[in-house]
């Protein structure tokens, strides 16, 4: 894939390769996907001890990221023939090197939680006094502005 660094699309969205690694960003960089690496990064895992580790995650949505995982390479999955059925997951060797920088990130992210949350606290005594008290926050955890 080649992007020059120097020359930026005519049309913001319109390169084609932009376009690939937007998509593939879109699902690597999930929260559940994240954490389901994360919890692979040390060792192979089975799926109620992920489903555990990660907390909060539903088993449709672990299953739903775990295929995922497996479909782009980055998990292995191993069935055990016990009865019930037992499944381990494994990062591959593509897995294992996006678990580096997504623990470099999960690390900045810590180092750097109070001063984000307190920017936060913030942003929102200044945004909520100046808007109509009615207003909710979005999904993404920032005051609804009409979006």
């Amino acid at each position: 894939m080649r992007m020059p660094a120097d020359t930026p699309p005519s049309e913001p969205g319109t390169n084609p390769d932009c376009q690939r690694v937007n998509r593939i960003l879109g699902r690597l960089g999930d929260k559940w996907t994240v954490l389901a690496i994360a919890m692979l990064a040390k060792q192979p895992r089975r799926f109620n001890e992920l489903k555990r580790l990660i907390g909060g995650i539903s088993q449709q949505m672990l299953t739903r990221t775990l295929r995922a995982l497996e479909r782009d390479g980055m998990v292995t999955r191993k069935v055990y023939p016990t009865i019930p059925p037992q499944v381990e997951y494994a990062l591959t060797e593509m897995g294992v090197s996006l678990a580096a920088p997504l623990m470099q990130l999960g690390l900045w992210v810590r180092d750097h939680v109070d001063r984000i949350e307190a920017h936060q606290a913030s942003f929102d005594a200044e945004i909520i006094p100046t808007r109509d008290r009615s207003f909710q926050h979005s999904t993404d955890g920032l005051p609804d502005r009409g979006r």
